[in-house]
């Protein structure tokens, strides 16, 4: 429930009445103690008679922040009063630094299980048992996460500061807190900027779609090709690839290079290309693709055609 309501008991009880009566879902409220430790026992006492599954308590008062010590006391006489779960919250400032120390925390309160907000913000990897991970290695791949959900770069930005907290002011820290897009991200903190990237980045700076890409594979050697939408213009390599991830960046490169943008840089884990020839269709065993070799999504740039929106695409009857 929003912190104001907590002085309306009432209007609690009824919202969650009316929730509980109006779905067959569970139902759950998340609450912060009162001032008194009786006032609070007696709020939830109401709260679990509406019906609801369970409820959350993060043990502040409303107006405490996060440098507040947090009431496992208080949790803990919530949780021993009532029959229903309660989940803890509010430990991540003085409790929650490794992933053992959740079961720590719930232990102290008495819980049914632990509700992690600002701890999983500073460092997702909280939830790993083996231990935290490096901060530049977790940002990394949160990078590589956004960019592949295609997440808008002020939450993006945000997110990362959360888990820079005081190095803010480091040199990286004062680039990412200047950013006003997602490729100035992508070039303080991931190791590569690929064509997709900066297809994506383009579009949105143009108020356009997003890019639609259309992929295949073709049955014979399992090879992949892309077609790219933007802006209804169509665009794709004549060449196929050994990976959908290759296909489509090899059309987005067509695409940039075709409008004169930048293309980014392609990498792969592996540095070694295994070039091979492809056999010819059964349809067509003298056909112009049955000599063409698998090559990174990088080379596919030197050959590529740029379809109209209404054309048909190349790779059509293979």
């Amino acid at each position: 429930m929003g912190a104001a309501l907590l002085s309306d008991p009432d209007k609690i009880e009824k919202i969650l009445s009316t929730l509980v009566k109006g779905t067959r879902r569970p139902v759950t409220c998340k609450i912060r103690i009162l001032p008194s430790l009786e006032d609070t026992l007696s709020l939830v006492k109401r709260i679990k008679r509406t019906g609801i599954a369970a409820v959350t308590v993060h043990g502040r008062k409303r107006e405490e922040r996060p440098q507040h010590p947090v009431s496992c006391e208080a949790i803990k006489a919530i949780a021993e009063t009532l029959s229903i779960p309660v989940i803890a919250n509010g430990g991540s400032h003085d409790h929650i630094q490794k992933y053992l120390d959740i079961e720590d925390f719930r232990q102290a309160t008495a819980a049914s299980s632990v509700m992690v907000a600002r701890a999983a913000m500073w460092n997702p990897s909280i939830f790993l048992k083996e231990g935290l991970r490096p901060l530049e290695e977790v940002m990394q791949k949160y990078i590589r996460y956004a960019v592949q959900y295609e997440n808008h770069y002020t939450n993006t930005k945000y997110c990362l500061c959360q888990m820079l907290r005081e190095q803010l002011e480091s040199p990286q820290g004062r680039l990412l807190h200047a950013a006003q897009s997602s490729q100035e991200i992508w070039r303080a903190y991931s190791p590569q900027i690929t064509p997709k990237m900066c297809l994506l980045e383009w579009c949105r700076k143009e108020k356009l779609a997003q890019p639609v890409y259309d992929t295949v594979q073709r049955p014979l050697d399992r090879l992949f090709c892309s077609v790219v939408t933007v802006a209804e213009q169509k665009y794709q390599s004549t060449l196929w690839d050994k990976s959908k991830k290759l296909a489509e960046q090899a059309a987005a490169i067509v695409c940039l290079r075709s409008r004169g943008l930048p293309e980014g840089r392609l990498g792969e884990e592996s540095p070694s290309w295994h070039k091979r020839k492809r056999e010819a269709t059964d349809q067509d065993p003298g056909g112009p693709r049955a000599q063409e070799q698998a090559v990174p999504g990088e080379l596919c740039k030197k050959l590529f055609v740029a379809l109209g929106s209404g054309e048909e695409s190349p790779r059509e009857g293979w």
